[in-house]
């Protein structure tokens, strides 16, 4: 072997070692960044946290730089370490995404972990309850579902599939509806029965209404479709709330009127606790979507969680459809009960 080539040899193998200790490191650094803590992101990664620390240690030796801020208590980026973490995450997270892609075809059942995000009130109502028959159907794949009003990034926020009303304005979103969105006038029954229903829009504002705040600060219109265009109005109201539970509540304590999604209100619809009004003016133009990043190949464990949602959602039969119990919508306030 002439000196050239024993030249090229040695940087080939100095090259591999560095990218090797610094890949290591990158991931290293990367999940204590996520998890906040050594001995959290060692049980992430299934090493021991003096593993995790060396690579990290490594790292910083490698960059001259400290990546991270150390104390018995806390640990935290430094300035360097935001700006190196916000460069080469997308580049790890596509190497991890296609080592998954290439394992998800060879290997057997699906197994990893999901986030998943929703609304509080579709999590809790829709959600939360078929997710023990999705883990007995899939015991290798962990669930967590974080609840939360605004609008997720799913890339920032690390969310698998997030579940909304209405599409996602991202052109890098894939967007599955799983039902209809409708949203339906309700009052509870004693509410009929005391004070009548709305015929028109236009006589909301002779009720009781109650609205709904979001988490921008606005409050929520109620939509309409009249004569084929879609009609918004807020109405007035005494009662305001920024949590679609606490508003069923108050309509099935007879406070007010709320225009509720159906499959808030389905349940109680049929049992007769509510009656709706204005039923063939419920908007449709919407729908419940699961959302997701648009992948080349998409992992078997969010492939079969979407699948496995979407057929326990629409077998719920939440779409009330207009008319439903709106039979008290006639009675007037004066009316015997």
């Amino acid at each position: 072997m002439n000196t050239l080539t024993q030249v090229l040899v040695d940087r080939q193998d100095v090259l591999s070692s560095s990218f090797s200790a610094s890949y290591a490191g990158v991931v290293a650094f990367i999940t204590v960044a996520r998890e906040g803590s050594f001995a959290r992101a060692a049980d992430r990664l299934g090493v021991g946290r003096s593993a995790v620390s060396r690579s990290v240690q490594r790292l910083e030796d490698h960059l001259g730089t400290r990546l991270l801020s150390r104390t018995t208590r806390s640990t935290s980026l430094t300035s360097e370490g935001e700006l190196f973490l916000e460069n080469c995450q997308p580049g790890v997270e596509s190497i991890m995404q296609a080592l998954e892609e290439i394992r998800d075809l060879r290997d057997g059942p699906p197994r990893g972990q999901l986030r998943i995000g929703a609304t509080h009130a579709f999590g809790r109502r829709v959600l939360a309850p078929i997710l023990n028959d999705f883990r007995l159907k899939h015991p290798a794949i962990g669930i967590e579902l974080v609840l939360d009003e605004r609008a997720a990034d799913l890339a920032v926020d690390r969310i698998d599939v997030l579940f909304r009303d209405g599409r996602l304005d991202d052109s890098q979103v894939i967007a599955r509806q799983l039902i209809p969105m409708q949203r339906l006038v309700c009052a509870s029954s004693g509410y009929a029965e005391r004070h009548g229903l709305p015929l028109s829009m236009e006589q909301l504002g002779e009720h009781a209404c109650i609205n709904r705040r979001l988490p921008n600060g606005r409050i929520r219109n109620w939509e309409f479709r009249i004569e084929g265009q879609t009609r918004s109005v807020v109405p007035q109201a005494e009662i305001v709330f920024n949590d679609d539970d606490l508003i069923l509540e108050s309509v099935l304590e007879g406070q007010g009127l709320a225009q509720l999604p159906a499959f808030q209100a389905c349940e109680f619809l049929r049992s007769g606790r509510l009656v709706a009004s204005l039923g063939h003016q419920a908007p449709d133009s919407g729908g419940h979507y699961a959302c997701y990043l648009s992948r080349r190949q998409l992992p078997k464990r969010i492939r079969v969680f979407i699948d496995f949602v979407t057929a326990q959602v629409r077998a719920l039969n939440l779409d009330c459809g207009a008319g439903l119990n709106t039979s008290l919508a006639m009675v007037a306030p004066d009316s015997p009960n």
